[in-house]
């Protein structure tokens, strides 16, 4: 018992840190609990930490009951995103095709929900995935955003998502 206990502390601080937590926009009950959280929905928005003037928006269920409460319940892998520009683009460093924007953990070691990034140079836009993998087998669920980069106020032409993608 107490190998047990040791293995499953050190995966907890194998495991990395997620990034800042996202802002909550709201929350909305789908199956009521006499005695326990409910089920819920939650909507969040995060900005992209490497793309200034970009917004993500998503919603993703969360289990209520004992286990939900305690953090315990392994979460479902339904997501959906909205992105959108919010703001003059600003590349803050250079992006790899699938760079994580943001992840955060889904059960109390083996998933993961992450949003990742990638630029689409013929058309000038940013795309945004959201999906959840395991250690031992990933959710095909996921969703995709596009964000157009268009001018903002500016007299200058908007940025080119091409010129900031490593080769």
């Amino acid at each position: 018992m107490r190998a047990i206990a040791c293995l499953v502390l050190a995966l907890l601080l194998a495991v990395p840190a997620a990034a800042a937590d996202p802002d909550l926009i709201m929350k909305k009950t789908t199956v009521w609990k006499l005695l326990s959280p409910d089920h819920k929905l939650g909507t969040y928005a995060i900005d992209d930490p490497d793309v200034e003037g970009v917004a993500c928006y998503f919603t993703v269920p969360e289990k209520g009951g004992w286990k939900g409460w305690l953090g315990l319940a392994e979460e479902l892998s339904n997501a959906s995103l909205a992105c959108r520009q919010v703001g003059p683009i600003k590349f803050k460093r250079k992006l790899e095709q699938g760079d994580e924007a943001f992840s955060q953990r889904r059960s109390l070691i083996f998933k993961k929900m992450q949003i990742v990034r990638g630029c689409d140079a013929k058309r000038n836009v940013l795309v945004y995935m959201i999906y959840t993998d395991k250690i031992i087998e990933g959710s095909p669920e996921n969703s995709t955003s596009a964000v157009p980069i268009s001018p903002w106020g500016e007299a200058t032409p908007p940025a080119k998502c091409a010129d900031w993608v490593a080769n």
